[in-house]
């Protein structure tokens, strides 16, 4: 179960590694196993699933969106808790975006699913 002390942590730490831009701090949230999905990954990695297996697949994607977008900032809205999950509505360059993100029992981010307004 994830309690509110942790969630909160998590999503101030999170929000603070992409905002430093800082790929091995953003990475650290994440198991060496981490399943990402994002519409974003068909037009970046050019993974038409939009489905990205394992750190360093997903680490290889960030760094390319992060040279893109140099300026790269988020601002943390809400936050939603679940059981071993957690939602992070947040404004980003794109506008709106939220991503719901799955933890193991280690803690880590094991799945993620990245959803942005239109």
């Amino acid at each position: 179960m994830i309690d509110k002390q942790f969630a909160e942590h998590f999503a101030h730490d999170w929000i603070d590694s992409w905002n430093s831009h800082d790929i091995d701090r953003i990475l650290a949230h994440y198991s060496n196993q981490f399943e990402m999905s994002s519409p974003i990954i068909a037009q970046i990695a050019g993974e038409p699933s939009g489905t990205l297996q394992g750190k360093e697949a997903v680490g290889a994607y960030w760094r390319k969106a992060l040279a893109l977008i140099p300026d790269l900032r988020f601002e943390l809205l809400a936050l939603l808790t679940g059981v071993d999950s957690i939602t992070l509505y947040y404004r980003s360059p794109r506008g709106l975006a939220a991503e719901v993100l799955h933890f193991g029992p280690d803690r880590k981010v094991v799945k993620a699913y990245a959803h942005y307004a239109h």
